[in-house]
């Protein structure tokens, strides 16, 4: 059994500590809102996930010190735009021998980072102690306790090996993998194309638009993450078109579910407004419009969904452009 932090008392977070927990390991989990903490620590249940009460391997603790204090593995479940701050607020409790495992996806706005590298600028741990948790998985499922397959990557094989053996059981599988850049944007970037998928359903497209958008989204994810140095090979796996199937089809979905209420005719405000759950998404889809100019690299699908996001353009006739681009050989663009 081991003791182990977790920092972020969401969905994700809490269903990953309720599996941690059911290996008999012990959880001591800390939430930024120390009410909702509370709350969980009295009625042993989560306000926005029914039907499960939490293990009593799972302590729940207000101080962040003695959160991080109890272990030497650290679970970061917060969303990727607060993985910097809580970094910066908690890394002088890291010692040595601390690894940090990452659920949280997404790409830091303006610094064009991924989590694990912002992780590396500012917890002062060492590259080889990071690593990522990814794959096709909601907090919904791995709760009933249905077969899951996750990823465990760092650039350490020690360090994704004991990751992959802590989290795994009979009905959660986790792979290792050393292509720690590509786990992580594969598992980002599909959010934008879960968008996009969501969109299409709004406006009531069918299968055929959805099979389109998964097939050439994922070759847009994967020209882009090949030019940032991740192996082709990592998008054909679990963080990639895995993860990309899940999160575009499954009604368990925040970014499909953004898109779908766009493709009705809702803005994005208001979605945004009337959601209690972060849509990593929306913040990504900023990121990989910076990162194409970057790189030079044309992303249709992602492109679009930036132009009806944050460019108020209408929906129909971004499919109308995509349609009506200029015929290419298949494998060339």
């Amino acid at each position: 059994m081991s003791n182990i932090s977790l920092l972020g008392c969401g969905a994700w977070g809490s269903a990953i500590s309720q599996a941690l927990a059911k290996n008999d390991h012990q959880v001591y989990a800390w939430h930024y809102d120390s009410d909702s903490l509370e709350l969980m620590n009295k009625s042993r249940k989560h306000p926005k996930l029914n039907n499960f009460d939490f293990h009593e391997n799972i302590s729940f603790e207000k101080n962040i010190e003695i959160c991080i204090s109890n272990s030497n593995l650290v679970v970061l479940a917060v969303p990727s735009h607060s993985v910097r701050e809580l970094m910066n607020n908690s890394c002088k409790y890291f010692t040595d021998e601390t690894i940090i495992v990452n659920l949280s996806k997404g790409l830091e706005n303006n610094s064009l980072k991924t989590m694990s590298e912002v992780i590396l600028e500012v917890s002062g741990v060492g590259q080889k102690r990071i690593a990522s948790l990814y794959g096709p998985s909601h907090a919904e499922e791995v709760l009933k306790g249905f077969p899951t397959t996750l990823v465990a990557a760092s650039i350490d094989k020690k360090t994704s090996i004991l990751v992959q053996d802590i989290f795994s059981s009979d009905v959660l599988r986790v792979y290792s993998n050393n292509d720690l850049k590509g786990v992580e944007l594969g598992g980002s970037l599909k959010n934008v194309i879960a968008i996009a998928t969501g969109i299409c359903d709004g406006i009531g497209f069918g299968d055929n638009t959805k099979a389109a958008l998964l097939t050439r989204g994922l070759a847009e994810i994967t020209r882009l993450g090949i030019l940032m140095g991740a192996k082709e090979s990592t998008f054909s796996g679990l963080s990639g078109i895995g993860d990309l199937i899940a999160t575009c089809l499954s009604d368990h979905s925040r970014n499909r579910h953004v898109g779908e209420e766009i493709g009705k005719g809702k803005s994005l405000s208001t979605i945004l407004e009337n959601m209690d759950m972060v849509a990593e998404g929306v913040k990504t889809t900023q990121s990989v419009h910076d990162l194409s100019k970057k790189y030079n690299l044309d992303m249709p699908i992602s492109e679009g969904v930036y132009k009806i996001l944050f460019e108020n353009k209408n929906p129909k006739s971004i499919v109308s452009e995509l349609m009506n681009r200029d015929l290419v050989n298949e494998s060339s663009n």
